[in-house]
C-alpha cells in the first residue's frame, strides 16, 4: 500500500524570554504547512533554522531516550522528538501553542532551570544502597522474579514531563514530585537495597507521597509509560505494609475509605471527610451546613447497603494494606 504525506496549515503561538533581556515573557506567531511525517521537534527545528534563529531548546538523540526536547503543547508536558503533530492537531485543533514545561522556570524560551527537578530526584537516594565488596568473586544476581519487581521504573529518562505536570509541584516546592517518586520506589523494590531513610524521607508529609493529590495526569504525560501513579500508590502500600504510615489526613482517608467500603459496601463520603480529618472538621462545617440544607448529605442510616457484603468483604481483607 502507498504511504501518502498529507500536509496541513497550523497555526503556531510560541512562548519567548530572554532572562538576561526581558522583563516579561511574549509569544510569536507562526504559520506553518505541516506534513503528516512530522513531530513536534521538527516545528521548533523549522522555528529556529527558518524564522528566528534566537529560539531555543534543547534536544539531542531525537528517539525519545535522553529526555531533553520535554515541552508543553497547549499545556499538555510532551516529549517534543516523540509525539505527531498528526496526533496534535487531531487532540487540539489547528492552532498550538508551544511552551516550556514551566515557564516561570524559562531561562530562554523553552529552556528551563530544572534544578529543583534534579534536587528533588537526589533526595530519595536514587541509587542502589548497600555495603559492596571491594573485589567481589562474582556479580550479585539479581532473580528474573525480583527484576519483574521493579515495574519497568528503571526506564525513566528524567525528562521532567511528569514532574512539571504536577499540580502538587506547582503549588509546593517542597514535594518530591512523580517522577522523584519512581526514583524512589524503584531502588526501594531493589532486593539488594538496604536504605534506612529513602522510605521514611517519601513518607513525610509536604514532601512526601501522601501530598500526591491523585490527579494521574504524571500518567497522562509520561512518554516512557512508566505510571508514575502506580508507583506511588506502591510506596502507600509498602509504608502501610511495613508499619511506617504515619496517622494523618492523607493515611486516614485511605483507611477510612475501607471502613465504609467494608461496612456498607459503598462509600459513606460525610463519614469518609469526618474521620479523615478528626477534630479539624470544624472548619468544614459552614461549608458542611450548606451542604445539608441542600440535601447533599445523606444521613448514615440513609446510605444504601451492598447485596453483596460477604464478597466485598473477602475482597477488603485479601486486599488491603492500608491500616494502622
Amino acid at each position: 500500500m502507498e504511504h501518502t504525506i498529507t500536509t496541513q496549515k497550523v497555526k503556531f503561538k510560541v512562548f519567548r524570554f530572554n532572562a538576561e533581556e526581558d522583563y516579561l515573557p511574549y509569544y510569536d506567531d507562526y504559520e506553518m504547512e505541516v506534513t503528516s511525517e512530522e513531530v513536534v521537534l521538527d516545528i521548533l527545528n523549522r522555528i529556529k533554522w527558518d524564522h528566528d534563529g534566537s529560539f531555543s531548546y534543547r534536544r539531542s538523540c531525537r528517539h525519545g531516550i535522553c529526555g531533553a526536547c520535554a515541552i508543553k503543547v497547549n499545556g499538555r508536558s510532551t516529549l517534543a522528538c516523540k509525539e505527531s503533530m498528526n496526533d496534535m492537531v487531531e487532540l487540539f485543533g489547528n492552532e498550538l501553542v508551544l511552551e516550556p514545561l514551566s515557564k516561570k522556570r524559562s531561562v530562554k524560551d523553552m529552556i528551563i532551570d530544572k534544578s529543583d527537578f534534579w534536587e528533588k530526584h537526589a533526595a530519595v537516594q536514587p541509587y542502589v544502597v548497600t555495603d559492596v565488596d571491594e573485589a567481589p568473586e562474582m556479580e550479585n544476581l539479581v532473580s528474573p522474579e525480583d527484576a519483574e519487581a521493579l515495574d519497568e521504573a528503571d526506564l525513566c529518562i528524567q525528562c521532567g514531563a511528569c514532574h512539571y505536570a504536577c499540580p502538587a509541584v506547582e503549588v509546593n516546592d517542597d514535594f518530591f514530585g512523580p517522577a522523584a517518586f519512581a526514583a524512589a520506589y524503584r531502588f526501594e523494590a531493589d532486593v539488594r537495597d538496604e536504605s534506612e531513610t529513602r522510605l521514611m524521607d517519601v513518607n513525610q508529609m509536604g514532601q512526601g507521597v501522601w501530598d500526591c493529590v491523585k490527579c494521574f495526569e504524571c500518567r497522562e504525560v509520561c512518554p516512557k509509560e512508566i505510571d508514575p501513579i502506580g508507583k506511588i500508590t506502591k510506596l502507600h502500600q509498602k509504608l502501610f505494609q511495613e508499619g511506617k504510615a504515619e496517622s494523618n489526613v492523607a493515611t486516614r482517608h485511605a483507611v477510612g475509605f475501607i471502613h465504609s467500603i467494608a461496612k456498607r459496601g459503598v462509600l459513606d463520603e460525610g463519614g469518609l471527610v469526618l474521620y479523615s480529618e478528626g477534630p479539624a472538621i470544624v472548619k468544614h462545617m459552614p461549608v458542611a451546613f450548606k451542604m445539608f440544607t441542600k440535601g447533599k448529605i445523606p444521613m448514615p442510616w440513609q446510605l444504601p447497603k451492598s447485596d453483596n457484603m460477604d464478597e466485598i468483604k473477602t475482597l477488603v481483607k485479601s486486599s488491603t494494606t492500608a491500616k494502622f
